[in-house]
């Protein structure tokens, strides 16, 4: 395994922007540079974008295209990884490709600076070209609420108790997170809010604690956002993309599913009504459906989800520049 010779510089981040930190490489066969952002709070992600030009001759040479791999450490551990995909397919066998790649990170590790990260890619098939740059990151703590809120065991036993119905809807949806599809590149802007006007009162990440008839105490974290709205709110997509689904649950009522990019995907749960069918392409600002109380829910609110990789992120990280256009 080859090492890049790299150096790098800082872009400040100004307004929205992510703050990223960009690499330059060079060696006989690329030249090109890696922006990415050098450090995320618990439950946001690692993007990293790859601009390369690959020499004449190493395309000559591997007739396939670029394939690269991120790569989450934790001290010599490997934590995570994602492959990178062509955000504009007509660069797939170009010398110039434009790539980009996102890890989730997780709700449970614990923050420091012995973390890293590292892009391993080839320009053929064979494994004697790989090559890898070596990138540095650390992971800061965040903060989240706890809420209580009492529940008896009639609503504990409704709420775990596994029909078969419950259950195939459970699978479709957790088969439609984990695809990632390297062609699925729709919304290449930051997110905006579900809502015009947004009344948050619970967070992605949040600790609810239940307190069960029996005096025993358990919690889960929140995968969304809550917001308080009245029934009949318009919801809007919060980004371009593609309706993955939209359909009845008995957990999340009338629930909608839109794949943004490769693995990325939003959630809208317990609408009262949908105004999308699957496979339908929307824009970002256009209505989805109405704000409910369907499902599993007692009173009538908005749950906006947004995952990446199967894995829950907060929102609030894709509505800055996580694709770091400002570099381009």
């Amino acid at each position: 395994m080859k090492k890049l010779l790299a150096s790098a510089f800082f872009i400040a981040s100004i307004m929205n922007m992510l703050s990223a930190k960009s690499i330059s490489f060079r060696t006989d066969d690329y030249t090109g540079t890696v922006s990415y952002n050098e450090k995320a709070k618990q439950g946001e992600a690692i993007f990293a974008r790859m601009n390369m030009r690959i020499s004449r001759y190493a395309k000559r040479r591997n007739s396939s295209e670029v394939k690269a791999v991120l790569q989450l450490y934790k001290d010599n551990q490997k934590l995570d990884s994602a492959q990178f995909y062509f955000l504009n397919s007509k660069t797939r066998r170009q010398t110039t490709p434009d790539m980009l790649a996102g890890i989730p990170v997780s709700f449970n590790l614990e923050p420091g600076n012995d973390f890293s990260l590292k892009i391993v890619f080839l320009t053929g098939i064979q494994n004697d070209n790989a090559k890898e740059i070596i990138l540095p990151f650390n992971i800061e703590n965040a903060i989240f609420s706890s809420f209580e809120q009492d529940i008896g065991t009639s609503d504990i036993e409704k709420s775990t108790f596994m029909t078969p119905d419950r259950l195939t809807q459970a699978e479709k949806l957790s088969c439609i997170l984990k695809t990632i599809n390297p062609f699925s590149v729709y919304g290449t802007k930051p997110f905006s809010e579900p809502l015009r006007e947004p009344e948050k009162i619970a967070s992605c990440g949040d600790r609810i604690f239940y307190e069960k008839e029996t005096q025993k105490q358990n919690y889960k974290i929140l995968s969304g956002n809550e917001y308080d709205s009245k029934e009949g709110t318009e919801v809007f997509a919060c980004a371009e993309g593609k309706v993955a689904l939209a359909e009845f649950r008995i957990d999340t009522g009338w629930s909608v599913v839109i794949e943004h990019l490769p693995g990325l995907y939003s959630t809208y749960l317990h609408l009262s009504s949908v105004n999308v069918k699957p496979a339908s392409s929307v824009r970002q600002g256009e209505k989805i459906g109405l704000s409910g109380s369907t499902g599993l829910s007692a009173r009538p609110r908005l749950k906006w989800e947004v995952w990446l990789n199967n894995a829950p992120v907060q929102p609030e990280f894709f509505m800055k520049d996580f694709l770091f256009s400002s570099t381009e």
